[in-house]
């Protein structure tokens, strides 16, 4: 039974940003969506949505960046910490999201088709870029020597 047991000294070594990254990829992905179906439908709702879920993204992509501050003075958790390069990106990201939801905070079918659409669709490939640039972090930090 303690060989299932892991030392102490390993869960101070998460990250706390690794909690809140998930959510602004998947509320910016699933703004992309709620977009899509508001050009097919034009139902006011999925306007709503769309501005609901970049808001939500926006304000834990915040949190993000701060606990992402809190784990770079951390040293245990130099192993696991992300890149320039995809700091920069997951920034970018953040960023884009910003100008989205000035353009969806326009009026109704303007705001979003096509300005809103292009602009999730822009954020969507960013976060793409962000995530393989994370990815190729973690796999040469699997490797470093500590």
């Amino acid at each position: 039974m303690a060989a299932l047991q892991s030392p102490p000294a390993a869960s101070n070594a998460y990250p706390f940003s690794a909690i809140f990254v998930p959510f602004p990829f998947v509320c910016f992905t699933l703004t992309l969506l709620t977009d899509i179906i508001y050009w097919r439908t034009s139902n006011l709702m999925w306007s709503n949505f769309s501005d609901w879920l970049l808001f939500f993204g926006l304000v834990m992509g915040a949190l993000a960046l701060i606990a992402g501050l809190i784990d770079y003075v951390r040293p245990a958790t130099r192993a696991l910490r992300p890149s320039l390069g995809a700091v920069l990106a997951f920034i970018a990201v953040l960023l884009l999201a910003l100008v989205n939801s000035f353009i969806h905070a326009g009026d109704g079918w303007t705001a979003i088709v096509p300005a809103g659409l292009i602009a999730s669709a822009v954020t969507l490939l960013a976060m793409i870029a962000a995530a393989y640039l994370n990815a190729g972090t973690r796999t040469a930090n699997a490797w470093r020597i500590p």
